[in-house]
């Protein structure tokens, strides 16, 4: 009985213009188990990211008071707050100080966490304990670092300021000088960003295999020539995230600056961040609107980077 049905199931298939056997479709329960699983997610982004994004563009296009705030009903003024903000002088000087901030914190960071990635790539006594060591300042809390940097930056009691008169070297005011005061804050978000890159970093070390650094090493390659044409060129994907995440990270700090120096002196620290909170919660008479309008220019400077982050990743897969 099996040798007579095989040819006829074979005949029928190889038939031409059979119509194709029909897909079994999906049970309910399977697709009642994906909608399970899926709607947590769901859930997380529209409570958590799409509700907050659509209230904070709101915000900004309305004006809205104390009063209004609580009870609803702030009229529609467009895109009037945004022409506020422009228009204020702090907007340009926030700006600034907010690329200053945001670059130089960013270049360090890197330079620093590729030099100690490299470093404890070689593997030598106690580089687990040292390493774990750098992390520390990675995870403290952002208000007991900035605590500690500017109890340290102190221009009369400050161990830095102490250090630095013991060797005949000028003690600046660190946190009340509008010279110094930017500067301040950015030694304090360096020293707390650069066990992140160094994390990131070393883990796509960890990635790459040692064969071919030993073919160059063999070939005559210096470390620095290994490093420089094979190293560097096959971490570049992990610099790259390192380098957005470590942007859209810097983009928004406020405790660090706010803390420190609550954007001053005369605003010389002040960043969009500092700004959007100074404008909505710092002063007698709040802003909301024109405070919404700063958060949501920042926004969109972290999304350009995403866009910009995803064009060179289709370039490289590319």
């Amino acid at each position: 009985m099996a040798s007579t049905l095989t040819p006829v199931a074979s005949d029928t298939a190889a038939t031409p213009g059979a119509a194709p056997a029909p897909r079994p479709r999906r049970r309910r329960p399977e697709r009642w188990a994906a909608a399970a699983f899926l709607a947590p997610l769901v859930v997380y982004l529209v409570l958590f990211y799409a509700y907050p994004l659509y209230r904070n563009l709101e915000l900004s296009l309305r004006n809205y008071t104390v009063a209004s705030f609580v009870r609803g009903g702030a009229p529609f003024v467009g895109l009037d707050n945004y022409v506020t903000v422009l228009k204020d002088p702090v907007f340009v000087q926030a700006l600034w100080h907010t690329a200053a901030f945001t670059l130089g914190s960013l270049a360090v960071q890197f330079t620093l966490g590729m030099a100690l990635a490299v470093f404890f790539h070689h593997s030598f006594r106690l580089s687990g304990v040292l390493r774990a060591l750098f992390l520390v300042p990675w995870l403290l809390p952002l208000i007991v670092s900035s605590s500690t940097w500017a109890w340290m930056l102190n221009g009369q009691s400050g161990v830095v300021n102490a250090a630095l008169g013991a060797v005949g070297l000028p003690e600046p005011q660190w946190l009340s000088s509008p010279t110094w005061s930017l500067v301040a804050v950015l030694i304090a978000n360096i020293w707390i960003g650069v066990p992140f890159n160094l994390v990131l970093l070393h883990s796509g070390l960890q990635a790459i295999s040692s064969d071919v650094n030993e073919a160059a090493a063999l070939d005559g390659a210096t470390g620095w020539q290994r490093f420089r044409h094979i190293t560097f060129p096959l971490l570049r994907p992990v610099s790259a995230i390192t380098l957005l995440l470590g942007l859209v990270y810097t983009l928004k700090v406020f405790d660090i600056i706010w803390i420190m120096t609550r954007g001053g002196p005369s605003n010389s620290s002040t960043t969009l961040a500092t700004w959007s909170y100074q404008l909505s919660f710092g002063g007698l008479v709040p802003k909301f609107g024109p405070g919404a309008a700063v958060g949501n220019l920042l926004i969109v400077v972290a999304f350009l980077a995403g866009l910009v982050y995803l064009r060179y990743q289709r370039k490289a897969e590319q």
